[in-house]
């Protein structure tokens, strides 16, 4: 099934429709992105590779929200999500859900590595942070690497988006491929964990 922007932002996926989709082992966990359009942009980039399903943690806005939908073109309706009150309390749920995972954070610090130094192997979640504080703290010292993209000009980052997409697609070019049967990556998201319980219904906003 392929959808056009026009079809994709009117559609209402069926668990049927849902249940078809063949998804790659990549998770993608959002540490309190603060603007709409960057975590629309990243369920479009998150469909756009075959992500298993993204991570919002903290201050990161939710679905229902029409700036997000917009950005996504829709595709918030068909990528699975989950919320979660800090990213280190997701990572240690994908951890315990998925034992030979590697979390591998995207962000600039004194012991980044260039991306493409390092070996990715499915399956694996990459943490990206605050637009301008970066990733949290803790949710760093609980990942296996941090990675970094070489900066050329004056400008000392780029869009978190833009950064992950990178990384997201130098992945799929370089690593082995990993997929899961239809259906079975958002099973994996809605497994209870702690008292984290995911909503069947992937578009429910949490409570907060």
């Amino acid at each position: 099934m392929r959808l056009d922007a026009k079809k994709l932002r009117v559609s209402e996926p069926m668990e049927e429709d849902l249940a078809k989709i063949v998804r790659r082992q990549i998770y993608i966990i959002c540490d309190n992105i603060l603007d709409t359009y960057n975590i629309g942009s990243i369920f479009r980039l998150a469909d756009a590779v075959g992500a298993s399903g993204v991570y919002l943690c903290g201050e990161s806005e939710t679905p229902p929200n029409i700036k997000i939908h917009r950005a996504a073109i829709g595709t918030d309706k068909w990528v699975p999500w989950r919320y979660f009150a800090d990213a280190k309390s997701a990572i240690s749920n994908i951890k315990y859900q998925i034992s030979n995972i590697k979390i591998v954070a995207i962000e600039q610090t004194k012991k980044s590595k260039d991306f493409r130094e390092v070996e990715y192997k499915e399956p694996v979640a990459f943490v990206v942070g605050h637009e301008t504080s970066g990733i949290s703290k803790e949710a760093l010292e609980a990942c296996d690497e941090v990675v970094e993209l070489p900066m050329y000009g004056i400008n000392v980052s780029l869009n978190v988006m833009v950064s992950l997409a990178i990384v997201l697609y130098h992945v799929i070019r370089t690593g082995p491929v990993s997929i899961f049967p239809p259906a079975e990556s958002e099973a994996r998201l809605r497994r209870p964990a702690s008292a984290h319980t995911f909503r069947k219904t992937v578009f429910c906003k949490p409570k907060r």
